[in-house]
């Protein structure tokens, strides 16, 4: 209950009034990107279909995290409720990246009543099928809201989202005292996988891609999870784990979670509703170019540019040679917030997915005598 007031009255008192603009856009462009009909095509609506989530700053030692929709509910909301840590409208690009998981994944799985048992069964099966063994079959599906949220989180977000697993992640490791490096212990009372796991999940996923570049990206991102685990024992709920057997487990948690028909999604797979392909990457491209020359993102450009490739943008930038990342930073906010003011689910038209918007244009034809 106090997330929600804190989501209604931040909003309503102007905090951070650029970043709260800009991290509303972010959630708003996700939730729309898989629950408009657009992209659904054949697949009904979700039993708790509900508009945006809406977003709030939060307590900075709880990092980002999500209220779904089947828990705000009980208190008469329509919205789940999205929380990030102060800090982060102004620091911490990553985080940013992070919001694919709590948006494209808890907000928009737990909008489908049954959706993730279906698929902890179909990845209990995968994993078990693979012969990675070390009781990882129940070990990933025990865990299934956290690890299809990564994978759906890159389904929406593309490579950009899992490589920011990789340096989010580090980068929380140090900063509560440890080292820049990915975990490679998973507490049986973790409802997350261990860090580990989760970057060989990364690596999977995006191989699984449509765009050209996918396998590279899912090659480097395992180079970089490999890195951490070398020297050092993977074990997940007290069980010793090879790296192998982590990878190969991981490789068939993807293989399920993406391309598994279920019955929530009549028989649809969610590989098939969201993917990443050559046309995402060239629209990021086109972002990458406007934050970092000081350009504007183009609003009208056909196809349109969401915030996903703004968000990817910006990362994608901070990791290459020269990128300044509070530079970056404040110019994805700048563009963002100004999409938010365009966005008819804000204002005027207060609709629930734009995506579902279509421009009609009527005209009488004038012969030339009239």
């Amino acid at each position: 209950m106090l997330d929600i007031a804190h989501a209604a009255l931040q909003f309503a008192e102007g905090f951070e009034k650029n970043a709260t603009a800009a991290f509303q856009q972010v959630a708003s462009d996700l939730y729309d990107g898989f629950l408009s009909a657009e992209d659904r095509r054949a697949v009904q609506p979700p039993e708790n279909a509900s508009t945006p989530p809406l977003v709030k700053w939060g307590n900075p030692q709880n990092g980002p995290y999500t209220w779904p929709v089947d828990a705000t509910r009980f208190f008469g909301a329509q919205a789940g409720v999205i929380s990030l840590p102060p800090s982060n409208a102004h620091k911490g690009l990553l985080a940013w990246a992070a919001l694919a998981h709590e948006d494209a994944g808890h907000d928009i799985l737990h909008a489908y009543a049954g959706l993730q048992d279906q698929l902890a069964d179909a990845v209990r099966t995968a994993v078990d099928q693979s012969g990675a063994g070390h009781g990882l079959p129940d070990y990933w599906a025990d865990r299934i809201d956290e690890t299809s949220s990564d994978v759906m989180g890159i389904l929406n977000m593309g490579p950009a989202a899992g490589i920011g697993v990789i340096g989010y992640f580090r980068g929380l490791n140090a900063a509560f005292g440890g080292t820049a490096r990915l975990r490679t212990d998973g507490p049986a009372d973790d409802p997350h996988p261990a860090d580990i796991l989760r970057g060989y999940l990364a690596s999977a996923v995006v191989g699984r891609l449509s765009f050209d570049g996918a396998k590279a990206w899912s090659d480097l991102i395992a180079a970089e999870t490999d890195k951490d685990a070398t020297g050092h024992q993977i074990r997940v709920a007290g069980a010793a784990v090879t790296a192998s057997a982590a990878r190969k487990s991981a490789e068939a948690v993807a293989a399920a979670i993406v391309d598994a028909k279920v019955r929530t999604l009549e028989n649809h797979s969610l590989g098939e509703i969201q993917d990443w392909r050559n046309q995402d990457e060239e629209l990021v491209t086109l972002a990458r170019t406007a934050l970092t020359t000081g350009g504007s993102i183009p609003v009208n450009h056909t196809p349109r540019i969401y915030a996903a490739h703004v968000v990817a943008a910006a990362v994608m930038a901070a990791l290459g040679q020269g990128g300044v990342t509070s530079q970056l930073l404040d110019s994805m906010v700048t563009a963002l917030a100004a999409m938010h003011k365009l966005n008819p689910s804000w204002g005027p038209l207060f609709i629930r997915h734009p995506g579902n918007l279509a421009r009609n244009v009527a005209y009488r034809r004038y012969s030339s005598g009239d």
